[in-house]
């Protein structure tokens, strides 16, 4: 049997983690769903995957990661998170463009 004790450090850490802000809990929780969305249809779509489902997606759940990061004041993911939805925006223009 597995000791459960083992995780009460993780769990009161989501405990608290809720407890601080409930929006950006659940909103890190959306947007993590879809970052493992996104990976999944890349990994049944590849060669070829749908670029004009996954890159708006994609987009979506990093604006929402860099909005957790603004809340948790943490500059190196915000920053990230923030070229990565630059980067991505304009992959997605060219797509829609070319």
């Amino acid at each position: 049997m597995i000791n459960i004790t083992i995780f009460r450090p993780t769990i009161e850490w989501i405990k608290d983690d809720w407890r601080e802000n409930p929006l950006r809990f659940v909103m890190e929780v959306i947007a993590w769903a879809m970052s493992i969305v996104c990976s999944v249809i890349m990994m049944l779509t590849v060669p070829t995957p749908p670029f004009l489902i996954v890159y708006p997606m994609f987009i979506t759940q990093c604006v929402i990661f860099g909005w957790a990061c603004w809340t948790r004041k943490s500059f190196g993911m915000l920053s990230n998170y923030i070229l990565l939805v630059t980067i991505d925006t304009i992959a997605l223009a060219k797509l829609i463009l070319l």
